[in-house]
């Protein structure tokens, strides 16, 4: 399969926006509130979020161009996208929750189930194409690590 740049531009346009929407809820807490929070000694900066979401929203642009380029010969097209939009709801719906909200705990239910929703995600791509579904190993890997986070603010808050 042959890359193409329109797909994977389209797909980093809503990827990216989506970034953007969470961003919009963050980023007056990040200054404010956050900075209130007691934080677990592994708390990273607050510089480096955006960074590793930028790289972790390329990445899942390009899983999702990767499989939209295949749509034609996936049966059950519609529900992929249905659960590759979901999760990117869900991704929203955490900013939301926490930094908007300050509501630590539903927030914290709410990242468990945008974990199991990214690794069904993870899994559909994975079936219809290896490298699409292992391009959401960072992503996996990092909203673990934000579960363990959120927990432990929660706790300790």
């Amino acid at each position: 399969m042959k890359f193409n740049p329109i797909a994977f531009l389209i797909n980093l346009a809503l990827t990216l926006s989506v970034g953007y929407l969470g961003m919009l809820f963050t980023q007056e807490a990040v200054n404010t509130w956050y900075t209130t929070l007691a934080k677990p000694t592994f708390n990273p900066p607050n510089w480096i979020f955006a960074p590793v979401w930028t790289l972790i929203f390329i990445l899942m642009a390009l899983a999702a161009s990767i499989i939209w380029q295949k749509r034609t010969s996936i049966t059950h097209f519609p529900r992929t996208s249905a659960v590759y939009l979901i999760q990117l709801v869900l991704n929203v719906l955490w900013s939301f929750l926490f930094f908007y909200r300050h509501e630590i705990g539903m927030a914290l239910i709410e990242i468990l189930i945008l974990l199991a929703v990214v690794i069904v995600n993870a899994r559909v791509f994975y079936k219809i194409d290896k490298t699409a579904g292992l391009l959401f190993l960072p992503y996996i890997l990092w909203l673990a690590f934000a579960t363990v986070l959120n927990y432990n603010i929660f706790i300790l808050n």
